[in-house]
Formats: structure tokens, C-alpha cells, sequence
């Protein structure tokens, strides 16, 4: 695993459940700011990691998965409405 892999899933890791952060704050958080769409390619490839609590900037879930992310999401007491949730976390 890479260095930038290993922040990237203790950023994620860290998450509580009901919480919700962005690409881009998960990347920040992990020493890469800017690095929002290698965080997104992480949480693709890697098995374990609660990537549902991690979403587009504005909110938005992630499209292909949007239905098993709300269900997630909901189970854990995030309100999702229309496809996207309040973040939760400061940068």
C-alpha cells in the first residue's frame, strides 16, 4: 500500500459513524490537499474502508453506488435527501 493510500484510509478510518466528509477533506486531512479524485480512486480499490461516509464537495453521493451509500448512510442516522447530505466535519 502507498504511502498516500495508507493517510488516505486512517483519514477515512477516523470517521465516525454519522459522519460525513468530502474528497477533498479527506485528502487535505491526509497531507494531500487538492488530491480529492485519488481519494475517490482509493476508496474504489480498497476493501474495508467505510467509504460511504464520504461524498462529492456539494454533497453528492457517489452516482454508481448512490443507493447502497443512502442505504449506509441512513443506517448509521445521516439524513439524505434527493441524493445528497449535509457534511458533517470541518476541514
Amino acid at each position: 500500500m502507498s504511502d498516500f493510500s495508507r493517510r488516505v484510509a486512517e483519514a477515512v478510518t477516523r470517521l465516525d459513524p454519522g459522519e460525513v466528509a468530502s474528497y477533498g477533506e479527506i485528502a487535505e486531512e491526509a497531507g494531500f490537499p487538492g488530491a480529492a479524485r485519488p481519494v475517490g480512486n482509493v476508496l474504489a480499490s480498497a476493501d474495508g474502508l467505510p467509504w460511504w461516509r464520504v461524498v462529492r464537495s456539494d454533497g453528492r453521493l457517489v452516482a454508481r453506488k448512490a443507493r447502497e451509500q443512502a442505504r449506509l448512510l441512513r443506517r448509521e442516522g445521516v439524513k439524505v435527501t434527493r441524493g445528497r447530505v449535509a457534511i458533517s466535519r470541518d476541514p
